[in-house]
């Protein structure tokens, strides 16, 4: 355990942090399940309209460096041919 004040403080901000960045991961990696599920059933017409919901979902993560933003550019191309490939 941290002993200086200072050490301390950043212990709690840290903690902070991690629980921020783990709701915005958990978050996304949701949507992308959500989506790739509607996309593995063939519902295109829900998978379409959820799109946009998942890039923001990405993006958002993306943003605050939860993931690398190449990451999420490559997920983004992933989920978007995968709903663009459904008949």
């Amino acid at each position: 355990m941290a002993h200086s004040k200072q050490a301390l403080k950043r212990a709690r901000q840290s903690e902070k942090s991690r629980i921020a960045n783990k709701a915005k991961s958990t978050r996304m990696k949701g949507a992308v399940k959500s989506l790739m599920a509607l996309v593995t059933a063939g519902d295109k017409a829900k998978a379409t309209a959820m799109l946009p919901k998942v890039v923001k979902a990405i993006d958002k993560a993306a943003q605050v460096n939860v993931i690398h933003k190449n990451n999420a550019s490559r997920h983004k191309g992933q989920i978007t041919r995968a709903v663009a490939a459904m008949k």
